[in-house]
């Protein structure tokens, strides 16, 4: 594969460009000789005296390299240099581990082997000089229009705590969420270079999945400076921990930006650029998918707004109804809410029975571990999904329906029925493993079960 394809020796990240009225950042790369300028516009009713602040700065510049892995991508050297931008070396190992792991899907895919093979260098500094920001406590939540930050939005509105929707390039049901959660929301423009985009449909170029959320949340942070919040609170659920396929001797990950091990990596690296200043951390970290499900299941009024499905929410926007039915995301949330959605509520939100279809056989078998991989998707552990078809075949609601039927002897063999039962009951436990803050936490914990 790699024969075909053009070749690049090194992948520059240049210095970030910041413009006003509107207020505008640039963000400027090269491949060799191709040339490539991105583009964040933000929204008015921000902080003029942040666009000196050192720390602000200081952000804009992690923010530029790890927005270049869309860029980097299209031919995938092994050097990346940053000559006008200083980094400590905890942020420069951030931004190596942003393009080893967050990339590792795109690596795995295209077959290119690049782990620990790739160099990163940026302007050293031992000790980055910022100042600590005066920012106000409150909550930054970035909503994706699926039903997991709609949970956060209950467990938030439920504890009384002050936060704000906040999405980059707002459409379909990100839009649809919002409206329904009856607060204003702080959007972003992000501008992407068309000629990358060209590029990345042509045979000779790379393409694949970048780690959206990695990208998302250091918009994020300069969104957090500008308008003043002290947290910003993502909503990943302790499954995205959990890897696809080995690879180039380590497990790569579709979700490692939304991982615990990213988590911990990009909270501390925040903080310390803030002087302590922002946190960092998911509030559903604690749960499973099964778990975010049962709260999610307490409230109708994003039932008709809501949307996991990717087929239907790709980059150039939403079109058509909210769910494809055919991808994995629509399987596997189908399958999550089907535990603790009444029936007839859940079939009028999709529109059928997704687990009453033969069609749809071998994507619950990859979901649940019976065959392939993992999809390449944001799904939650294969274990789960078993445990969580098998709980349904002793529903009578929906031990009938085809697929159910057909996967519960195969699932019983292959896992045994005390692991299955085991792993439901293990779903049905806090985990500790989280970065949320005590306050926060308490407040939370208070209503979420």
């Amino acid at each position: 594969m790699t024969n075909s394809k053009m070749s690049a020796k090194r992948f520059l990240i240049g210095k970030p460009i910041l413009k006003i009225n509107p207020l505008r950042i640039e963000f400027p790369y090269s491949l060799d000789d191709l040339n490539f300028v991105e583009t964040i516009e933000f929204s008015d009713g921000y902080d003029k005296k942040i666009l000196t602040s050192s720390t602000f700065l200081h952000l804009v510049d992690i923010t530029a390299c790890v927005l270049g892995v869309s860029y980097y991508k299209l031919l995938a050297p092994f050097e990346i240099v940053a000559p006008e931008i200083g980094l400590s070396q905890q942020e420069n190992d951030f931004i190596l581990d942003v393009y080893e792991n967050g990339l590792g899907e795109f690596f795995a895919r295209n077959n290119l082997k690049r782990f620990g093979k790739i160099t990163f260098t940026s302007t050293k500094h031992d000790e980055i000089k910022t100042t600590k920001p005066d920012l106000q406590n409150r909550i930054l939540l970035p909503i994706g229009g699926g039903k997991d930050s709609l949970v956060s939005v209950q467990l938030l509105e439920k504890a009384e705590l002050d936060f704000t929707p906040f999405a980059v390039n707002p459409k379909g049901p990100i839009i649809s969420s919002v409206k329904k959660i009856n607060r204003e929301p702080l959007y972003v423009k992000r501008m992407l270079d068309p000629e990358m985009i060209r590029l990345s449909r042509q045979e000779n170029y790379y393409n694949g999945h970048v780690p959206s959320t990695a990208i998302n949340s250091m918009i994020a942070s300069l969104v957090a400076m500008l308008f003043s919040y002290n947290s910003i609170a993502l909503s990943n659920e302790r499954s995205a921990s959990e890897g696809n396929v080995e690879f180039d001797g380590r497990l790569a990950n579709h979700q490692y930006s939304k991982s615990i091990e990213f988590e911990k990596n990009i909270a501390s690296v925040l903080s310390k650029a803030t002087s302590g200043a922002l946190q960092y951390f998911s509030l559903l970290r604690p749960f499973s998918e099964v778990q975010i499900a049962n709260i999610f299941a307490r409230e109708s009024r994003f039932d008709k707004a809501f949307s996991s499905c990717n087929q239907n929410f790709k980059l150039s926007g939403h079109d058509g109804s909210l769910w494809c039915c055919n991808c994995p995301k629509c399987h596997f949330v189908f399958l999550i809410l089907a535990i603790n959605f009444d029936k007839t509520r859940l079939i009028s939100i999709f529109g059928q029975n997704l687990l009453n279809n033969a069609n749809h056989e071998n994507a619950y078998r990859e979901l649940t571990g019976l065959s392939g991989h993992k999809p390449w998707e944001c799904v939650g552990e294969i274990l789960e999904a078993g445990a969580s078809l098998y709980t349904l075949s002793q529903n009578k609601d929906w031990q009938e329906s085809v697929i159910v039927a057909k996967l519960k002897d195969d699932l019983v063999d292959f896992y045994g029925i005390d692991k299955l039962k085991t792993a439901m009951n293990d779903l049905m436990q806090i985990s500790s493993n989280h970065l949320i803050p005590d306050d926060i936490y308490k407040k939370v914990m208070a209503h979420a079960l």
